[in-house]
């Protein structure tokens, strides 16, 4: 069972993002403001429940939340200020459209750049410890599982109804055959010979 609140009686914010490994589309970032002594019996972290699962507890998050937000970092910012930072800065954006201040942040993971002067903990494997988090979780995976549901009807072949991106074999074999979109990101390796892909 998740934690509900990491501080007992502050407004807590949970952060976490999506995409950091894909090959291509942005990275996305959330932040849920969720009541503090919320529970849900299905709630947890987004990679381990099914995409019906997901739209489900979705559903009640957006319901049930005091606040959330979610913001993209798109894939030429991503190339240029490199996805570790562009993690920080969705995560950044997507506190600055809160319509509730809060009063301390989790962030999943062990990297974060201060936020203001509002104080944050980085947790490791957050999203499977607390529920903030594993809320922002689900709500940035399933936006941006739908963004590339989307982006996969005009730029078919990658697979990116089903690999969102990611480097899988289908993925990869489509870049060798197809080149690239105008949505890849030229700053990861997308091939052993990824070079040829620009000449």
């Amino acid at each position: 069972m998740l934690k509900s609140n990491f501080s007992g009686d502050k407004v807590e914010a949970g952060c976490d993002e999506v995409g950091r490994g894909c090959l291509a589309g942005p990275v996305v970032a959330a932040a849920v403001i969720l009541p503090i002594n919320y529970s849900h019996g299905l709630m947890m972290d987004s990679k381990q429940l099914s995409k019906a699962k997901r739209e489900l507890i979705k559903k009640d998050i957006l319901k049930d939340a005091l606040a959330y937000a979610i913001a993209e970092v798109g894939h030429e910012e991503v190339d240029q200020i490199n996805v570790l930072q562009a993690s920080i800065v969705g995560m950044h954006r997507a506190l600055d459209q809160l319509k509730v201040r809060p009063e301390l942040i989790l962030v999943d993971g062990n990297k974060f750049n201060p936020y203001g002067k509002t104080p944050h903990h980085c947790i490791i494997k957050g999203d499977g410890k607390y529920m903030s988090i594993a809320a922002a979780s689900i709500l940035a995976k399933t936006y941006r599982d739908d963004l590339m549901e989307k982006l996969s009807i005009s730029h078919p072949g990658y697979g990116w109804e089903t690999n969102v991106g990611y480097p899988t074999k289908q993925h990869r074999a489509a870049i060798k055959n197809l080149g690239i979109t105008p949505y890849h990101r030229k700053s990861f390796r997308l091939l052993p010979d990824q070079l040829e892909l620009f000449r």
